[in-house]
């Protein structure tokens, strides 16, 4: 085959609980994880959303002023980028030869308290290729994660395809996995939650978070005809735990709330191999993205079956940030040291959603 063409190569999907709020213990588990999944052939290795330290479940389910304590060890416990989290997971990129995706919980030196629900992606040179802030948290997440901008929503071009991520709902809105598609994604990689409790146990449910992401993840790979990697989270003990602690009779609620499903899907929407649910592992598909080729003669939805006359979409891809200063040429002592303090954390901001190679 040409050169040009991606070559074929092996994907894995990582389903797994992290170790709760222990963001040192947990990459030593996801290392483990990266081990096998290399042993295993893979030189994609993808895990699930808010893998690092934790997801925050309690937001779906306690009241605002029973939560404070969570996001505050949720705070602390979080991801600088970059950072001594991120130069470990680099390094595990390097020694393993994959190209890693991790979802983890960001903070950053800007404000004292503000998070964001990211995906990293990292080459196998230790290179972070893309640095995703989810778009908008979704319903109760909002009680801990702000909103991303449209820097990092963007496919990333690799010796496997050109690789794009969705966080959980984003792979609900059409606009946005347009926005990837139309930039060349060959790759999708979807992350979800390790479970949603949408309603009470023993009422009408009328959420299950694993039909939901089979529904989103055909649609995505069958529209755009493109591979689709997902990878979901597990509860752990010690998050229900933390949870029941507050309200006892959350249990039920959270035990039984439907699991999720890591799957990995080809252009036409069918599963490649049989769907995880419920259960940790990995799962493994082999992939060349040239297999698009035949399906999209009937959709190219970025191509010839598009009316670009009749639709447009604009995406404000500038970097969103608390504040654009405008230096004089005379600044006084005190207020030139504020400005440059603020400064130098913007400037870091946007330098990590820039891609950077971390040693």
């Amino acid at each position: 085959m040409d050169s040009q063409f991606p070559k074929s190569f092996r994907a894995a999907a990582v389903q797994a609980s992290p170790v709760h709020l222990k963001p040192d213990a947990t990459v030593d588990k996801l290392e483990s994880l990266v081990a096998e999944a290399a042993r295993g052939g893979a030189q994609l290795v993808v895990f699930s959303e808010s893998f690092i330290p934790a997801f925050p479940v309690w937001n779906l389910v306690l009241p605002p002023v029973d939560q404070h304590d969570l996001f505050r060890r949720l705070f602390l416990n979080s991801v600088l980028v970059p950072g001594p989290i991120t130069r470990r997971l680099a390094e595990i990129a390097k020694r393993h030869d994959v190209y890693l995706s991790v979802g983890v919980t960001e903070r950053t030196n800007i404000s004292m308290g503000c998070l964001y629900n990211t995906n990293l992606l990292f080459a196998p040179t230790g290179e972070l290729l893309n640095h995703r802030r989810k778009l908008v948290p979704t319903w109760a997440e909002k009680l801990t994660h702000a909103w991303g901008d449209a820097s990092d929503l963007r496919p990333v071009q690799t010796e496997l395809g050109n690789i794009g991520v969705l966080i959980c709902g984003e792979n609900t809105n059409p606009l946005a996995r347009y926005t990837l598609l139309a930039q060349g994604e060959q790759i999708h990689i979807a992350t979800y939650p390790p479970a949603w409790p949408f309603r009470r146990t023993g009422g009408r449910q009328t959420y299950n978070l694993r039909k939901a992401i089979e529904i989103r993840s055909a649609a995505h790979a069958f529209e755009g005809k493109v591979f689709n990697i997902v990878s979901s989270g597990l509860l752990d003990e010690g998050i229900i735990k933390d949870i029941i602690a507050i309200a006892p009779d959350l249990e039920p609620t959270l035990r039984e709330a439907p699991a999720p499903a890591s799957m990995i899907l080809g252009p036409t929407g069918e599963p490649l191999v049989e769907p995880l649910v419920g259960d940790e592992g990995i799962i493994y598909a082999d992939i060349d993205v040239t297999e698009s080729i035949e399906v999209k003669q009937a959709h190219d939805i970025v191509g010839y079956y598009q009316r670009f006359d009749v639709f447009q979409l604009t995406v404000d891809q500038r970097p969103q940030l608390p504040i654009n200063l405008i230096r004089g040429p005379e600044t006084s002592y005190d207020s030139r040291m504020g400005a440059e303090t603020v400064e130098t954390a913007v400037e870091e901001d946007r330098a990590s959603s820039e891609s950077t190679t971390i040693r």
